[in-house]
């Protein structure tokens, strides 16, 4: 991706690790903190984090640092004060809470990050265009990875890296947190053994944008010292800066980082899809329907607003909508508790209908159930360092994560070509549409391509 110019040679980095495993008095804290490769049941995992603004840190600090069987030992951002903060915020965390660790170190460049033998395990949460790019590097550095929703932007690069993470035996696990949430699991195993007979729909809905509105870039502005723009944009076409383009918002809502919430948001709630239903709904399928976009003139460009159609190979059809059209046409008044984000499955005795924070049952019994199990979703980071250590499966497996990502990305076609679209998962495209595969395929910017 980068000049190597900065490259530690092998003896260099193993002089680095030996001073990171020292503690007072140079005492060798080896016998709790190894390299992956030499690893107990009983040792810590190493863990970097890669991205930390806003969603980067909270994972960092409620997801990671609580834990007692893993150390973050690294962290990486293009902005400086974010990555000395968050330095600052992990070594004083492990030192008021008399935990003995290496001192964290923070860099400008990721792929420092990934050459260090000791470090066996990455989260990443860099801007969506970098999660595939980025993922595929550190599996190629044979990192386990956590890796931020939504998934990317190019099938093909989905596909290099799952190839990837195979070839090297890596865990992945995918940031779709619900499925670590008690009433999440319990609604699922229902679903699945028949406690609502069989599925015969679903609705998926989530927020389309946040309350902003779309901002105008004015004359390029200098890039400030303390932010790596060319960085940040990597693989993604670079546009000339200005401050408005680099905010979360503009990241979410410019077609050439991502392609809005569709997927953005829609990964939480259609991951709930994929989970109770993947068999039946792999293979060829259709998508039509209609969305909107931003006003012209502005930065953002994405679909932000969806009515979408879905029909399965086994006739389970499901409609994909934004909360915006849920809102105009009354369509999760069933609800107690409408919601902003959720799936429902309707079944031949009934439903069952599961949100982040909220469930909901045509059954009585099935509903107190459900209610009664609210749970949050910190244990994120234990199920992840649970499977970097062998303990436990995959929970979310990149298999799923393609095949939900490619559901937005499908909606996505449909909107923008106007038309219905036919989609094979076998395939990984469009039948007899190429316009609509084109909108699934990015070119990578050198020297960021992978």
């Amino acid at each position: 991706m980068m000049n190597k110019s900065t490259k530690k040679t092998t003896n260099g980095r193993r002089q680095f690790i030996r001073k990171s495993l020292a503690g007072a008095g140079g005492v060798i804290l080896a016998p709790t903190i190894l390299s992956s490769c030499t690893k107990g049941a009983n040792e810590r995992i190493l863990i970097a984090h890669i991205g930390v603004g806003s969603r980067g840190t909270h994972i960092l600090e409620n997801y990671f640092l609580p834990l007692k069987n893993s150390i973050s030992v690294a962290v990486s951002d293009v902005h400086l004060d974010r990555r000395e903060d968050r330095k600052a915020l992990v070594t004083n965390h492990y030192k008021e809470s008399g935990i003995v660790a290496p001192e964290c170190t923070a860099c400008l460049d990721f792929e420092e990050i990934l050459e260090r033998d000791d470090i066996d395990a990455v989260v990443m949460a860099m801007p969506d265009h970098w999660h595939v790019p980025g993922a595929i590097k550190a599996s190629r550095a044979g990192k386990h990875i956590y890796l931020e929703k939504p998934l990317g932007l190019s099938y093909p690069h989905y596909l290099k890296l799952q190839k990837e993470l195979k070839a090297r035996d890596l865990r992945f696990h995918y940031g779709t947190q619900q499925r670590v949430a008690m009433h999440m699991k319990m609604g699922i195993e229902m679903i699945k053994e028949g406690a609502i007979g069989e599925i015969e729909k679903t609705d998926v809905w989530c927020p389309p944008i946040n309350p902003v509105e779309s901002p105008v870039c004015p004359e390029p502005v200098p890039v400030p010292d303390t932010f790596d723009y060319d960085r940040w944009t990597g693989p993604a076409p670079l546009r000339p800066y200005c401050p408005e383009r680099v905010t979360n918002n503009s990241s979410w809502f410019i077609n050439d980082y991502s392609i809005g919430f569709l997927a953005g948001w829609g990964a939480h709630p259609l991951d709930i899809l994929v989970w109770a239903l993947k068999d039946e709904i792999e293979g060829r399928y259709t998508c039509e329907g209609e969305g909107g976009f931003w006003e012209p003139g502005g930065l953002y460009n994405n679909v932000n607003s969806w009515d979408l159609n879905y029909t399965f190979r086994q006739g389970i059809k499901m409609r994909f909508f934004s909360t915006d059209v849920a809102e105009k046409k009354n369509l999760l008044t069933y609800r107690t508790n409408e919601e902003q984000n959720g799936t429902t499955f309707y079944g031949s005795k009934g439903w069952i209908s599961l949100s982040r924070s909220s469930a909901n049952s045509s059954d009585p019994d099935i509903d107190g159930k459900l209610n009664n199990n609210i749970r949050d979703y910190i244990g994120m980071g234990e199920v992840f360092v649970d499977m970097v250590r062998g303990k436990t499966v995959e929970v979310c497996p990149i298999s799923d994560a393609i095949i939900s990502d490619s559901i937005s990305h499908v909606g996505n076609m449909a909107v923008r070509t106007g038309r219905m679209i036919t989609w094979d998962t076998g395939l990984g495209k469009a039948i007899d549409d190429e316009e609509a595969n084109s909108l699934f395929i990015r070119e990578m910017r050198e020297p960021y391509y992978v």
